[in-house]
């Protein structure tokens, strides 16, 4: 069974960085499509960052410079670095993987199969 886990978010000031990661169980992770997305009180789940079966990587504009998804394989753990917070990164974060469209940059939700459970993220002004 595929099982996502994402490490414990954090409160931090604005300016500063948090790493969060999100380990994988059940299967091996560098074949997936694998994906970042958060969700702030009252608003739609946003997708973050995309990371193929390729290790090719895509953004959304607004964390672009300063948001990095990256892998560990033999970890089969994914990252995603987060620099230069702001107030407006304040978010439930969760990751998501699809096996079965590995080589696409996937951007939707509906598009990935299986979910962590989200971790907090907190930016203080």
């Amino acid at each position: 069974q595929v099982q996502l886990a994402e490490s414990v978010g954090g409160l931090v000031q604005a300016g500063r960085f948090l790493r969060l990661s999100c380990a994988a169980s059940g299967y091996t992770f560098s074949s997936y499509c694998r994906g970042w997305f958060r969700q702030a009180p009252g608003k739609e789940r946003e997708w973050v960052a995309t990371i193929n079966s390729a290790g090719r990587t895509m953004y959304v504009d607004s964390v672009k410079g300063r948001f990095t998804i990256s892998q560990d394989n033999a970890k089969n753990t994914l990252y995603l670095q987060m620099n230069s917070l702001t107030p407006e990164d304040t978010a439930m974060y969760y990751c998501a993987a699809n096996p079965a469209r590995s080589q696409l940059l996937l951007t939707h939700p509906g598009d990935f199969i299986y979910w962590g459970r989200g971790t907090q993220v907190t930016v203080s002004s």
